[in-house]
């Protein structure tokens, strides 16, 4: 693999940098209703029917959460017919993660463009994340859901900002073999990662998945002992179920694959099977 010279350093996010992206893009605020739902787990012990009260004040994300709780994904073994017997079942913590990524999809909006294909990429990462880091014992499944939904979520932020955006991507992801994030720090003087962490520690999701987003094309940490468990294995997640679900040659794969191989402890025959089975699945779906 052609593999570029490393980074000097991993991404931080400090005062500086998250002055100069407030100051550039606009951060969704965290929305009312999540954060109604935060103080209510922040408590000793946090009340389901509480907290579905509160989720049922907004009919439309109430019924959302209802049908997500019921999908094929979540796999509950009887469905929910209300949020109440949603949060009973699936427990606050994964019924805040899944409202979360509700309204994270609420919150982001393109005047004239529709989002739907960034969202359906989004959701076979979450789903896929999820399946993997079960099977492969790697972290809680709903923590690699979330991860998955937002782990891109800088990306619209920038299309809003720069309409030139993506075709400035595809020609440079074309023409050469750069990660992402250096690709749009040189046009953009930012990169989704960045500001898609600055949006998780925005909204108060674990810090885990703040981090992880922050470093999921900084595939040095995978080798860096001080950054915790479950932020790597997420981010070594992040890029095999990618890898996967694009079908195509991935230069990214190229980028980080053998170190993302390396770290999981499987030959890239094993990764190309993972590949295969991840296409099976939203095949058959």
């Amino acid at each position: 693999m052609n593999k570029l010279p490393a980074l000097a350093a991993p991404p931080v996010l400090n005062e500086q940098s998250i002055g100069k992206m407030l100051g550039t893009i606009r951060i969704p605020p965290r929305p009312s209703l999540l954060s109604e739902v935060q103080q209510e787990l922040a408590c000793a012990e946090p009340s389901p029917q509480k907290l579905a009260s509160i989720v049922g004040q907004d009919v439309a994300m109430a019924g959302a959460l209802l049908k997500l709780a019921n999908s094929s994904f979540v796999g509950m073994k009887l469905k929910a017919k209300s949020v109440e017997q949603a949060v009973m079942r699936l427990g606050v913590d994964q019924c805040t993660l899944l409202l979360t990524g509700l309204l994270a999809r609420e919150s982001i909006k393109i005047e004239g463009m529709s989002l739907t294909q960034f969202w359906d990429s989004s959701t076979k990462r979450a789903q896929a994340m999820s399946h993997y880091a079960k099977k492969m014992t790697l972290c809680r499944s709903d923590v690699a859901h979330i991860f998955g939904l937002f782990s891109n979520i800088g990306v619209p932020l920038l299309m809003i900002k720069f309409p030139n955006y993506q075709a400035i991507v595809d020609g440079e992801l074309r023409s050469g073999l750069a990660p992402i994030t250096q690709i749009e720090d040189h046009h953009f003087q930012t990169n989704h990662a960045s500001l898609g962490s600055l949006m998780a520690r925005t909204w108060g999701l674990p810090n885990e998945i703040v981090d992880a987003i922050l470093l999921h094309h900084f595939y040095d940490a995978l080798s860096d002992q001080n950054t915790g468990n479950v932020v790597r294995n997420l981010v070594a997640l992040a890029l095999l179920v990618d890898y996967g679900i694009a079908r195509t040659a991935m230069p990214e794969w190229e980028i980080g694959g053998a170190a993302v191989c390396q770290y999981l402890g499987i030959s890239q025959g094993e990764a190309d099977d993972i590949s295969d089975e991840i296409q099976q699945m939203f095949d058959e779906v």
